[in-house]
């Protein structure tokens, strides 16, 4: 999944981003509220990771402003991107205003990267309408808990950016996704695209799971039959 880390501490900012990088996910990394009001008002995101303390970067505004100043903004604007709260603010009241201003999960540093990554399959879970953990579609299952996938049973071995192609799809079975809209899920700013890396991913993922598993538009996209 594509992700933006919004936190102004360098040493955390540095070790989540290579840490979720390499579970598979693009990850882009602001630390201050100017650099992420200006990104999340000119692109998407997955997923928001959103320090509370943060400082104000670019004008500086005559109100007071941090990181729920920012969720605020994107509720009232109808911006439903999760959100989930990483903070060291942990009293009681403070999680309440966290939850109460639009975050759809609060999580107090320090934590385990386990239960972040839990936390967030958790929140996409619930904005893309599944109970279930799996992913199933025409005899493939994915877990994105153990990142295993099974074809009919049996387990199939697939590198970190071939998960993340196949996990895109799979949720959203019958959506069209452009090239771009899977490069988003495999690159963060700063990352060399190859030209031709969604078109290789996607023949190595029909080889092992079936030349007809993944259909093509041309000049629009690859996508999953809708049927199950």
């Amino acid at each position: 999944m594509r992700l933006l880390l919004v936190e102004d501490d360098r040493m955390i900012g540095e070790g989540l981003r290579s840490a979720l990088r390499l579970e598979g996910h693009a990850v882009d990394w602001v630390r201050d509220l100017a650099a992420a009001r200006a990104t999340l008002a000119s692109e998407r995101f997955d997923l928001v990771l959103l320090d509370l303390a943060l400082p104000p970067g670019g004008p500086v505004r005559a109100e007071p402003a941090d990181g729920l100043t920012l969720l605020r903004e994107l509720r009232d604007r109808h911006d439903a991107t999760p959100v989930i709260v990483l903070t060291a603010r942990d009293g009681p009241g403070d999680r309440v205003r966290g939850l109460d201003s639009g975050a759809d999960d609060y999580l107090v540093k320090p934590f385990e990267l386990e239960e972040l990554n839990a936390r967030m399959r958790a929140v996409l879970r619930r904005h893309g309408g599944r109970a279930e953990p799996l992913l199933a579609h025409q005899g493939v299952t994915l877990d994105p808990a153990t990142r295993q996938v099974t074809k009919d049973g049996q387990p199939v071995l697939l590198s970190a950016r071939e998960f993340a192609v196949l996990e895109a799809l799979m949720a959203r079975p019958g959506a069209v996704l452009s090239r771009a809209q899977l490069e988003d899920r495999l690159y963060g700013w700063g990352e060399e695209i190859e030209s031709n890396a969604v078109s290789v991913y996607v023949h190595q993922l029909r080889r092992k799971l079936g030349a007809e598993f993944i259909r093509n538009m041309r000049g629009v996209g690859y996508f999953l039959d809708g049927a199950k």
